[in-house]
């Protein structure tokens, strides 16, 4: 299971690569073998404000569909288009072309509550 080193982590299986005060939101490589195919990201909260835990879009699989969880408050500034014709790059590409959000970030402190790597594979018993 692929599981970057440099990439910080939630309990609801999202993936976050920061850049400044920007993130880079996903789920992880493990969420997608859980859910399966993926045939559906659906994003609605393009530049709005939300806080930590909000709900910011749904991704649907052929046997579910599941809430996406804002892992740092902020705006959303960028929804990964190239879902809306390509969901199943979730599942191929989780860490890559399949990001889902950016998010303009209003609280650095928040980053600290996010898991590392390591903690993130005991969470998964990886």
């Amino acid at each position: 299971m692929n599981i970057p080193a440099n990439l910080k982590y939630t309990k609801d299986h999202e993936w976050v690569a920061i850049e400044g005060d920007v993130a880079t939101v996903g789920i992880t490589d493990f969420a997608q073998r859980e859910l399966g195919d993926i045939v559906y990201v659906e994003v609605e909260t393009l530049d709005q404000t939300l806080d930590k835990d909000e709900v910011f879009g749904t991704v649907e699989a052929v046997k579910t569909v599941s809430d996406l969880f804002l892992p740092l408050s902020g705006e959303v500034i960028e929804f990964n288009e190239g879902l809306e014709t390509e969901p199943e790059l979730v599942n191929t590409d989780a860490y890559g072309a399949g990001w889902m959000i950016k998010i303009k970030v209003s609280n650095v402190d928040e980053i600290a509550d996010l898991l590392t790597d390591a903690q993130y594979k005991e969470l998964i018993g990886a």
